[in-house]
């Protein structure tokens, strides 16, 4: 392990001890590159945008592919990076152990393993399971001293639980005394339901996820979150923007809605500016 990546991790680490922050998710280097230079202390990966960028659905991606998506993403990034592991890429815990010694190995300083199984009829890991598949997680750490930071998630508001909430707490709760360091369960919005999760886990950090408009980022401290992440939401809304515009040009004929972009000099000046820096830091 490399001195920075080793500070990266340290670093990371920190960051879940006190305070709340936005961990923004991009899709991509230069996505990447940007949202370092907007200031933001972390970055997390998207399984989702990856996923777009090659055409591709959400969890469509396979390991290999992703393995080298996030190690790309680390390798570009001065600060710590949380993978987006989806399910470890393994049904039992000991293949979810060796991916995540893999994953280990390509720089990140987090990831996160969730108890989703993509099966429509059990979309999710039977409780038993679901734990041991997280102390295996957690064991594979361990073993590489590496620090990297375990996020467990519960994915049961994704899913359509009869009872998510309750479900979440039972699982999330297992999860942190399994060793998970964050825990994170998808969906909820609610004050009533974030503050649940935030105190059945306490005190632990919880990760929030936001995709849609609602709490600021300082009512979502005031709920006890410690950490902010907007999973492919920043990816939707890139994607917006080229499919309107395409839609409009194919449909209309018009080119109207290249009114409003960023200027070519603004947007290449910025990369060309931060590959300088890149160039004289190495």
């Amino acid at each position: 392990m490399s001195d920075k990546t080793a500070s990266k991790r340290a670093h990371f680490r920190r960051l879940h001890e006190s305070g709340c922050f936005v961990i923004p998710n991009p899709w991509d280097v230069g996505s990447a590159r940007y949202l370092q230079h907007l200031g933001f202390k972390a970055l997390a990966t998207t399984s989702s945008g990856a996923a777009w960028t090659r055409g591709l659905p959400d969890n469509a991606l396979g390991l290999e592919a992703m393995l080298g998506h996030i190690g790309e993403i680390a390798s570009a990034s001065d600060i710590p990076v949380n993978a987006d592991f989806e399910g470890g890429y393994a049904d039992e815990p000991a293949g979810v152990a060796a991916n995540v010694r893999r994953a280990i190995q390509t720089g990140i300083s987090g990831l996160s393993i969730e108890d989703s199984t993509g099966n429509k009829d059990r979309p999710l890991y039977e409780f038993a399971a679901a734990v041991e598949r997280i102390k295996a997680a957690r064991a594979a750490i361990d073993q590489s001293g590496s620090g990297v930071v375990l996020t467990a998630r519960a994915e049961c508001f994704l899913v359509g639980h009869p009872d998510p909430l309750k479900e979440s707490l039972r699982r999330l709760e297992a999860y942190a005394g399994a060793g998970a360091d964050c825990l994170y369960a998808p969906g909820p919005k609610s004050r009533e339901h974030i503050q649940a999760i935030v105190k059945a886990v306490a005190p632990k950090p919880v990760n929030l996820l936001v995709g849609s408009p609602g709490l600021h980022v300082a009512e979502i401290r005031d709920l006890g979150v410690r950490r902010i992440s907007v999973g492919g939401a920043l990816a939707r809304s890139a994607w917006t923007g080229f499919m309107r515009m395409a839609k409009e040009i194919s449909e209309q004929g018009s080119f109207g809605g290249f009114a409003d972009i960023v200027p070519f000099a603004e947007f290449d000046g910025f990369y060309a500016a931060d590959a300088k820096t890149r160039e004289k830091t190495s």
